[in-house]
């Protein structure tokens, strides 16, 4: 989960190079989505190691440097911490420093064995100032360095020792006070990436921690470690192997993790989704007209064989799943089942060669829904992801990927990276649907001319009710309990809209399938609750939309607030509805993509007129990381 830095530089930084400490807190400003219970930096100047750190948001950090700064230095580490073995403190807060000073350690994972071999450190006499896993792995890389030859010390070595010791998910970062010109890193289970520079080079937990410098990246593969320096970097393996990484260009640059005049990274992620969606479906056509994924690298005859799909993910990308599953049956005839990633493994699912896996993750590394795909592999099943970070974990570990192209996501709460992740679902359905003749080709285009409709659909949304939506929010301030109603691609719609503003605003909310309010939630209305209905269209299955009206007439004759999200021309619903948000007419498995705006806008105003940081809520961090 946290966010992670390293660089070295020009070794003259009066000749132009840059200080390490401008470019680690650069690249910590940008990855404190990641984690922001603590913030630490290490540098080394004038062959010692000099660090500080500071419990809290990277403010406080700041205000540490500012008060009692850092030398200039050519080479550093950084890291934002989003707690895991111990509480959010400064002597809990990363780079932990050992070894009478001369060496630093950064940390993202969790290191499962740590307390095994911290009891056998301190037998042999070593003492530990935290409570962290990560300050274990520091004494156990600093020991196993000083058992060296004194004359050949190599931190890479003892790297590679001290990784094949350690157990679980974990990136370390070390710096020594005897190699001023290196960083050592180590990759088991947790994302980094390698940034390439002229006359320097940068380490981070993804491209974000280092796109103000340079657009050039190395992929790095499980169980590896790299050793950086101002003009190259090696990979090698736990065993010491020469490996090699993957190079890649990064396609946006800095500005696009930028706020650009919004008050918030997630406000402005939500004016960002009409670009997400009309990037994630460009370019999927051939010269015949035919829709073709190119990152698909399964074989044809395998995708006809399939006899069932499972969609796997967590959070807000698992109901990106519950979305697909409508569509992909509908279209392709193929029994679709969506589980939890954390769920999926430990249930012995029924899973061989004939079940395509769907991964689905914003960041390519959420660890639940990694150990899965590799579940999901060894019983003989191909994977496709779903994913928003090219480089990344899953992606690279899956027998295919499908990127959404949605740009950098840096809110904690997903918005645009959800409608992202639903558009690329929708082309796998359709491109299944058409691989195995469930649709002709001009049912295909139908859909897809339907599909390309939907940005400027999604625009208009945001033009004509965001101020009304804004509105509704500041007025239910204070409100303790909201509840979201839908059938079909609404239910899922429901709750995200309900995970929003847990997310967000820290008050109760549930989404529920419109049909089990009689089986139970109805109990919860009493005078004054505000329920969010998601109205079918009434151009679709007019029974399905006679029944949700009827649910909203059962929720008001007991004393809702009735909040209706409704199609364009719905007259049908007026008369029920406290408030009513007209959105454009669309096919009935493609109005997620505009039914959930309005959530999307009520929540963060809602948390805004609370008081509450949006992109940065409470106890959460953005890729999640860790079992």
């Amino acid at each position: 989960m946290c966010g992670i830095v390293g660089y070295v530089g020009s070794p003259d930084v009066k000749a132009g190079g840059h200080n390490a400490l401008d470019v680690i807190l650069e690249g910590l400003r940008r990855l404190e989505y990641r984690g922001y219970d603590s913030a630490g930096v290490a540098v080394i100047a004038h062959g010692t190691v000099d660090y500080r750190k500071k419990a809290g948001k990277l403010t406080n950090l700041l205000a540490e440097l500012e008060a009692d700064p850092l030398p200039k230095s050519q080479i550093g580490i950084g890291h934002t911490r989003w707690a895991t073995h111990g509480g959010p403190s400064d002597v809990n807060a990363h780079p932990h420093v050992v070894d009478g000073g001369k060496l630093a350690m950064i940390h993202n994972g969790i290191i499962e064995n740590f307390n095994e071999i911290k009891r056998e450190l301190a037998a042999e006499g070593e003492t530990f100032l935290s409570e962290t896993d990560t300050e274990v792995a520091a004494v156990l890389l600093a020991r196993t360095y000083n058992a060296q030859p004194a004359d050949s010390k190599d931190l890479t070595v003892a790297m590679q020792d001290t990784s094949r010791r350690l157990e679980g998910a974990f990136t370390l970062l070390a710096v020594h006070a005897d190699h001023p010109d290196r960083v050592v890193a180590s990759r088991r289970n947790s994302p980094l990436v390698i940034g390439l520079g002229e006359g320097e080079n940068f380490l981070g937990s993804d491209v974000s921690g280092f796109i103000d410098y340079t657009k050039k990246a190395v992929e790095m593969g499980q169980d590896q470690i790299v050793t950086i320096t101002a003009d190259d970097y090696q990979i090698v393996d736990f065993n010491g192997n020469p490996a090699e990484g993957k190079p890649f260009d990064i396609e946006w640059d800095a500005a696009a993790a930028e706020k650009d005049g919004y008050p918030s990274f997630m406000e402005k992620e939500i004016h960002d989704q009409p670009s997400a969606v009309e990037q994630t479906l460009l370019g999927r056509l051939d010269e015949s007209g035919r829709l073709t994924l190119d990152e698909i690298k399964i074989d044809e005859a395998v995708l006809r064989s399939i006899d069932k799909i499972v969609v796997i993910a967590c959070g807000t990308a698992s109901y990106a799943g519950q979305v697909a599953r409508y569509a992909i049956e509908h279209w392709c005839r193929i029994p679709t089942e969506v589980e939890l990633a954390h769920e999926f493994r430990y249930r012995d699912p029924i899973v061989n060669e004939k079940t395509l896996v769907v991964a689905v993750s914003q960041s390519g590394e959420t660890m639940d829904t990694l150990m899965a795909v590799r579940h999901a592999q060894e019983q003989g099943a191909k994977v496709v992801a779903i994913c928003n970070t090219n480089g990344s974990t899953i992606p690279r570990e899956a027998d295919a990927v499908l990127y959404t192209h949605a740009g950098p996501e840096i809110a904690v709460a997903s918005t645009k990276a959800f409608l992202a992740q639903i558009t690329a679902a929708y082309l796998l359905g359709l491109y299944l649907a058409q691989l195995r003749g469930n649709m002709f080709k001009d049912e295909v285009a139908t859909m897809l001319t339907e599909l390309e409709a939907m940005p400027a659909k999604i625009q208009r949304v945001l033009d004509e009710i965001e101020g009304d939506v804004k509105d509704l929010g500041q007025a239910m301030k204070d409100a303790s309990s909201v509840l979201f109603l839908g059938r079909h691609v609404g239910f899922p719609v429901a709750m995200e809209g309900a995970l929003k503003l847990k997310e967000i605003a820290y008050i109760h909310a549930e989404g529920f399938a419109a049909g089990e309010l009689k089986h139970g939630p109805i109990a919860l209305i009493d005078e004054g609750q505000p329920v969010f209905v998601i109205v079918p269209s009434p151009n679709g299955r007019d029974s399905l939309h006679a029944k949700v009206v009827s649910n909203i007439q059962e929720i008001r004759a007991r004393g809702a607030v009735t909040i209706v999200i409704a199609e364009e021309g719905d007259e049908a619903v007026k008369d029920f509805a406290n408030h009513i948000f007209y959105v454009p007419e669309a096919p009935t498995l493609l109005q997620p993509l505009l039914a959930t705006v309005p959530l999307q806008i009520f929540a963060a105003e809602l948390s805004s007129a609370k008081g509450y940081d949006v992109d940065q809520p409470r106890n959460l961090a953005k890729s999640v990381t860790v079992e």
